[in-house]
C-alpha cells in the first residue's frame, strides 16, 4: 500500500505550532521567529514534506517558481548557466521551469513564455540572443510577466544582467598584438546572434585601432563541429594568419582539432584564444587562452534581482547589472614562429634518423 504523504497538519503537529504558522513558514512570512523558523523547518525533514505547489497556485498564492528561456542546453555554456540559475534559485526557495526557444523573438519564443505563464511561474529569465528591438518587444508584449534578459545588447533598455561584451575581446586582440601577432583570422558564432556580432565588431574595431584589419573571416554556428569545419576552409592557405579568434570554447575545441591534424602546431605556428572559459577549457591540448565569463556570479544576480523585482516590484527591484570578463593566459597564445616542433613532427624527424641509423 502506497505510503500516505505527509500534511501541512501533520507538520504542524510535529513541530508544536498551528497551521498557520507553517503557512507563514512556508511563504517566507517575516512575521516568524527564527527558533519557530527552526522547528517547522526540522519537522519538514523529518516528515519528508514536498509543498503541493499547484495546490498554492490556484489558492492564488505565489508558487515560488521561476522560468527559464534558453537556447540548447547541448552547448556548454547555456548549460553552465542554466545550472548556476538553479542552484541560486533554491538557496531562495524557488523551483525553476526550463523551457527551450531559438533566437526568433516571434512565435517560438512567445509560446514559450505563454506555456510557463499557464504554469503560473513568477517570473522569467531570458538566456537567448536578443537584439534591442526584439527584446523591447518581448516585454511589451508580457507587460504583468516580470522578465530578466540575459543575453542582450548593454544598451537595450529592457531589465538586464549581462556580460560586457567589449572588454574581453579587446583584451584578446591587444594580448595576441604584444605578443608580435600581425595577421589575424576571427571565426565568429553565428551572425543571426546579437552576442556572436558584438564580439565580432569589438575584434574588428580593436584591430582597425592597430591599423589592421582580419586576415580571413568565417562564421560557425557555436558548435565545435563548425569550429573544426571552419578551420579546415581558413587554413586552405596555411600562412594566412597567425592568430585565430574564435567566438567560444566549443568552436576553439573544434578549430584546435583542425590544426592539429593539418600539423599546424599551436601555440608555435597558430595563436588560439576562444570565448566563454567552460569547464573544460583548461584540459584542451594545449590548455586553452579564453575569455572567462563568470556563469556562477551570473546566476547569482540574476536570482537574486529578479527575485528582488518579484517581491518590491519595478521600481525598487528592477536593477540591471553589466558584468566584467577578463582574458584567462593558458598554453594556446605565444609569440608567432616561438615554440618547439609539435610531437608530430618530432616523432616523423626521429624515425627519419632511426631509419638513417639503421642503413
Amino acid at each position: 500500500m502506497k505510503p500516505k504523504n505527509a500534511t501541512l497538519d501533520d507538520v504542524a503537529r510535529r513541530a508544536g505550532v498551528s497551521y498557520q504558522t507553517v503557512s507563514r513558514v512556508l511563504n517566507q512570512s517575516a512575521h516568524v521567529t527564527d527558533a519557530t523558523r527552526a522547528k517547522v523547518a526540522d519537522a519538514i525533514r523529518a516528515l519528508n514534506y514536498v509543498p503541493n505547489r499547484m495546490a498554492q497556485q490556484l489558492a492564488g498564492k505565489r508558487g515560488f517558481t521561476l522560468g527559464l528561456v534558453t537556447i540548447s542546453l547541448g552547448l556548454h555554456a547555456p548549460a553552465q548557466i542554466a545550472s548556476a540559475l538553479k542552484y541560486y534559485a533554491s538557496q531562495q526557495g524557488f523551483n525553476v521551469l526550463i523551457a527551450l526557444a531559438d533566437g526568433d523573438a516571434g512565435g517560438g519564443l512567445q509560446r514559450a513564455l505563454d506555456e510557463l505563464q499557464a504554469q503560473r511561474v513568477d517570473g522569467v529569465m531570458l538566456n537567448l540572443p536578443l537584439d534591442a528591438q526584439q527584446a523591447q518587444q518581448v516585454a511589451a508584449d508580457n507587460p504583468r510577466l516580470p522578465c530578466l534578459f540575459l543575453d542582450v545588447p548593454p544598451s537595450v533598455q529592457v531589465f538586464h544582467v549581462i556580460f560586457n561584451p567589449n572588454d574581453g575581446t579587446r583584451a584578446s586582440v591587444e594580448h595576441l598584438y604584444r605578443q608580435g601577432h600581425r595577421s589575424f583570422g576571427l571565426l565568429s558564432g553565428p551572425l543571426a546572434s546579437v552576442s556572436a556580432r558584438l564580439r565580432l565588431e569589438s575584434w574588428q574595431r580593436t584591430l582597425q585601432e592597430y591599423g589592421l584589419a582580419p586576415a580571413i573571416c568565417r562564421q560557425g554556428d557555436w558548435s565545435a563541429q563548425s569550429g573544426y569545419h571552419c578551420t579546415l576552409e581558413m587554413t586552405r592557405n596555411p600562412d594566412a594568419f597567425t592568430a585565430l579568434l574564435v567566438g567560444n570554447d566549443q568552436m576553439a575545441l573544434g578549430a584546435l582539432s583542425a590544426l592539429q591534424q593539418l600539423r599546424l602546431d599551436v601555440p608555435a605556428r597558430i595563436s588560439l584564444i576562444g570565448y566563454d572559459d567552460t569547464r573544460d577549457s583548461a584540459f584542451f591540448l594545449p590548455s586553452l587562452t579564453t575569455v572567462s565569463q563568470d556563469f556562477d556570479c551570473l546566476g547569482r544576480e540574476a536570482v537574486n534581482r529578479l527575485v528582488a523585482y518579484i517581491n518590491d516590484g519595478p521600481r525598487q527591484g528592477a536593477q540591471s547589472l553589466v558584468l566584467p570578463t577578463q582574458l584567462v593566459i593558458r598554453g594556446s597564445t605565444a609569440k608567432p614562429g616561438t615554440g618547439h616542433e609539435n610531437h608530430l613532427q618530432l616523432a616523423e624527424r626521429l624515425q627519419q634518423i632511426a631509419a638513417q641509423l639503421r642503413r
